[in-house]
């Protein structure tokens, strides 16, 4: 890669970053019926206000959402929500800290598989993506702040990079679900200082290493200490007994 290229791809870098986080947030509201299949989005000069973003960057978020078949365009008309082609994966919405806790039990047991898969199957891509979120969380670990959506890219693009559709699926359709349980794991880091996040951080390029070094038992050992690390800090520990019939834990 030449210097020319190096400096085109630094001043890109930021407005990918930015298309992927609104690409997040329209992707939330499809899953979550804010806009009804078949029914016209806003405009794109309303999207662009609402979400704060120039129309480059809506456009290039609203182009990965036609290719993945979320929504379609009708020439002069607009943009418009997609029906799905097959039946969704469901999920109830988190109600208790029992549910958070029940997701952190399912992450464990397919995020270390995908990371074992991921260390296996990469492509230079799907490594890119994994940069491209931990590039977010650096920023935002040394202004003191926890990106969710940063987050879960990082842990997505790590299900895609698995090369099997099952798991970037299953994590799309838990994405409001692991984000309860991302946004008060970052509470708590922040009530904990400075060195708290850093750790977080550490632990997320450590198991973006071993990835990349095709080193599967120890991307699946990290993402393994990294997940059970974030489930313990939000229950301090004492999780609760999922044996009990009566789901009342609040």
């Amino acid at each position: 890669m030449t210097q020319n290229d190096e400096a085109s791809e630094t001043r890109s870098r930021p407005r990918r970053l930015l298309a992927d986080k609104v690409y997040h947030t329209l992707f939330s509201r499809i899953t979550n019926g804010d806009y009804p299949v078949n029914q016209r989005m806003p405009s794109e000069n309303q999207l662009a206000e609402d979400l704060g973003v120039s129309r480059p960057v809506l456009r290039n978020a609203l182009e990965k959402l036609r290719k993945e078949g979320l929504i379609y365009a009708r020439q002069g008309a607009g943009n418009f929500v997609r029906a799905p082609l097959v039946s969704p994966v469901g999920f109830a919405r988190v109600e208790t800290l029992s549910d958070i806790q029940r997701c952190y039990e399912f992450r464990l047991n397919l995020e270390t598989t995908a990371a074992v898969l991921a260390a296996e199957r990469h492509n230079h891509a799907m490594l890119k993506e994994m940069e491209d979120a931990l590039d977010l969380m650096r920023t935002a670990t040394g202004s003191q702040v926890h990106r969710e959506d940063a987050d879960f890219s990082f842990h997505i693009a790590i299900a895609k990079a698995s090369n099997n559709h099952y798991f970037e699926t299953a994590m799309r359709a838990l994405r409001e679900h692991i984000y309860v349980g991302m946004q008060m794991h970052g509470q708590s880091l922040l009530n904990e200082g400075g060195a708290a996040l850093t750790h977080v951080f550490e632990e997320h390029d450590r198991i973006f290493e071993a990835i990349r070094n095709h080193d599967g038992a120890l991307a699946s050992s990290l993402m393994r200490s990294h997940l059970e690390h974030s489930r313990d800090r939000l229950f301090g520990g004492g999780l609760i007994d999922l044996r009990m019939l009566d789901d009342t834990a609040s």
